[in-house]
């Protein structure tokens, strides 16, 4: 089990879900990586703010991917995101906070232009609701809105908690595209973290 930074820092790279996890189709975005010592903060008014990394986390890391507009298909914009904190207990702490975030903030901001309504999250331990692979795991869904595209799109949120280690994905919807469309992709691509992070940490899949 990673003790520091540095050990935490090398499983979440090796973890994190790049384009080739979610499948054909799917390249880096411009900004692949997110900046380690920022931690996103649902604020007061519902709208999502940076802030510092927590002490109960070790290392976090946010791999942003997408599939360019084609063939009368908008620009489709998914992320993986892995974070390993200190003990097992923070992470089921963040996986209680996940869940509390959509029913305090059913509507929220993620930035300026970015929006989601609607959402809903429910959460399953390991052996409920078809939860096999997991100590934990969620998903949350909703609707998406950019200010430079037309009409609402889905969003759609899964997450399992391994141990300390938490495991998301995101899709965020475009035009042209239905939730069925992305969802085996998203499913590929927290399995495939999923059983990284079990390898590394020496667990049987």
């Amino acid at each position: 089990m990673p003790k520091n930074r540095a050990d935490a820092q090398r499983l979440a790279l090796f973890v994190v879900a790049g384009p080739d996890a979610w499948g054909p189709g799917y390249v880096k975005r411009a900004q692949y990586l997110s900046d380690p010592d920022r931690w996103p903060v649902l604020g007061d008014e519902c709208t999502w703010e940076g802030g510092g990394l927590p002490a109960s986390v070790l290392y976090s890391v946010t791999a942003s991917s997408e599939v360019p507009a084609a063939g009368g298909k908008g620009l489709l914009r998914v992320s993986a995101t892995v974070t390993v904190h200190r003990t097992e207990v923070d992470g089921d702490w963040e996986m209680a906070e996940t869940l509390e975030e959509a029913l305090r903030c059913p509507n929220q901001t993620l930035r300026e232009g970015e929006k989601l309504s609607e959402l809903n999250s429910i959460g399953n331990p390991f052996g409920v609701g078809g939860n096999y692979t997991a100590s934990d795991s969620l998903g949350e869904r909703g609707k998406y809105e950019l200010s430079t595209v037309k009409g609402k799109q889905f969003y759609s949120w899964y997450q399992s908690r391994i141990g300390q280690v938490t495991l998301a994905t995101v899709v965020k919807g475009a035009p042209g595209y239905t939730e069925n469309d992305t969802n085996s992709a998203q499913v590929q691509a927290l399995v495939t973290m999923i059983e990284r992070v079990k390898a590394q940490l020496g667990e049987q899949s």
